[in-house]
């Protein structure tokens, strides 16, 4: 079952990947599919799997809102996140997310480097830490849409650390 569960998670995450970098988006195709390969592989090992599988893309949606409600995930990747969450399911699941955030922040700091523009990443993520910690009372805080804004495909982010994951035994399939 190993092998087939990381052969879905690949169909998932390749695919997710390429429509990131190349259109900025993930279709829902990709990612409904992905969730219900994750789930039709939990349910042929019994409820327990599947009930785990359910909580996890649950959690994982549920993590991704606020970033999403900040403008700061696009809505293809908070779905990503929720299929991932489905194949690693809830137990495993935070581990996952703080390998993906770690993976998220070194893409967008060699991003940041490679445009020249560390000095105004830092200055729009301490923007967006003032606005968070001061519950919107710190003026506008950087978007997605913000002009001038360095966004990255967060998408390679979820399938890199999705993946070093699910290969450090991060997985329940």
């Amino acid at each position: 079952m190993t092998t087939l569960s990381t052969l879905a998670l690949l169909a998932l995450l390749g695919p997710a990947c390429w429509f990131d970098v190349r259109e900025r988006r993930i279709p829902n195709v990709v990612t409904v599919a992905g969730v219900i390969a994750a789930l039709l592989l939990r349910v042929s090992l019994g409820w327990g799997p599947l009930l785990e599988g359910l909580l996890g893309a649950g959690l994982a949606l549920l993590v991704a809102l606020l970033p999403f409600a900040l403008g700061l995930l696009g809505g293809g990747d908070v779905k990503l996140l929720g299929a991932v969450g489905a194949f690693v399911g809830a137990d495993r699941l935070f581990g996952g997310l703080l390998l993906i955030a770690v993976v998220g922040g070194v893409l967008a700091l060699v991003e940041a480097i490679r445009q020249r523009a560390l000095r105004r990443t830092l200055a729009s993520t301490v923007a967006v830490g003032k606005h968070w910690m001061l519950f919107g009372r710190a003026g506008v805080a950087p978007t997605l849409e913000s002009p001038g804004i360095m966004a990255i495909p967060y998408g390679v982010a979820i399938a890199v650390g999705s993946l070093v994951w699910w290969f450090m035994g991060g997985t329940t399939l």
